[in-house]
């Protein structure tokens, strides 16, 4: 059986997350692809290289570093999530990721990015930490009006989750037998409008189809909690998510904070994880 777990975006949100495959890491849950979304991607490529705790370790050291996340880095470098900082020294020299095991784990790690030419999301698989690798990262996590337009590989991306932000029909084509999802809202939510029409078409008028995605995306993630809620019935995924809604921005400073929502997905993975392996290893 093929195994693929799907983690959602959210920023700072995604802390749940990665405090659910932290537990999931000790208890040595193992998939045949991870498939990430914009903060599901830059916390969940932890799981590939096999390093449990890092992504709160880092957060929390560096949330008040003005390079690391700012209106300063946005106003200096054009991306309030600084992108040398974030996606080429923090791995490479602050808190280094194990190349060595990412690189040799068999685990696909797959990014989700949005070309703002199509509005359509576009898969890429990270196998090697390369800094052009990084780069699809960095475009998967890349927020509108946040961020500057990623160019790599002949594509102009931002973040993935404008045009998928939970993609399990993704991994349903790709073939995977047994999929895990972890969301970073409550079974309840429902994303409304984001509204300011005219202004979002005016800022992002060398795009259009990107904000007409824009505007369409509580469309498309609604259908896709739909989609998730049936097939969770199903039994044919398995789904985690918080409880109630987490008390974390989108943009986070507090240490605090981060904490109790890395801690706030660590119980939860404790809580669901004998349910977890009996769904992965029933038979189909």
């Amino acid at each position: 059986m093929r195994k693929a777990l799907v983690l959602e975006g959210g920023s700072m949100r995604g802390l749940f997350s990665a405090g659910v495959i932290d537990v999931m890491m000790e208890n040595d849950i193992e998939y045949d692809a991870l498939i990430g979304v914009s903060a599901g991607a830059c916390f969940g490529c932890n799981y590939k290289s096999k390093q449990i705790g890092r992504a709160i370790r880092y957060n929390m050291r560096f949330c008040r570093d003005w390079r690391y996340c700012s209106a300063r880095s946005l106003l200096l470098t054009g991306d309030f999530f600084g992108a040398k900082f974030c996606y080429h020294r923090l791995p490479d020299e602050l808190d280094p990721m194990d190349k060595e095991t990412y690189e040799s784990n068999p685990m696909d790690m797959i990014v989700v990015c949005t070309d703002v030419h199509t509005g359509k999301p576009i898969y890429h698989a990270i196998n090697e930490l390369t800094s052009n690798n990084m780069e699809w990262m960095r475009a998967s996590a890349s927020m509108p009006f946040f961020s500057r337009v990623v160019h790599v590989d002949g594509y102009d991306m931002l973040d993935g989750g404008v045009s998928d932000s939970i993609p399990v029909q993704y991994a349903l084509d790709q073939g995977y037998d047994k999929i895990v999802v972890v969301t970073t809202r409550p079974e309840d939510y429902v994303k409304k409008p984001i509204g300011h029409d005219g202004l979002i078409r005016l800022a992002m008028r060398k795009y259009p189809r990107m904000a007409q995605a824009m505007l369409d995306r509580h469309r498309m993630y609604n259908r896709e909690l739909k989609l998730i809620k049936q097939l969770e019935e199903q039994e044919k995924i398995y789904v985690i998510r918080p409880d109630q809604p987490l008390d974390i921005g989108r943009i986070e400073h507090d240490a605090g904070k981060m904490r109790t929502a890395h801690e706030t997905g660590r119980l939860k993975g404790e809580l669901v994880m004998e349910e977890l392996k009996s769904y992965l290893e029933a038979e189909i």
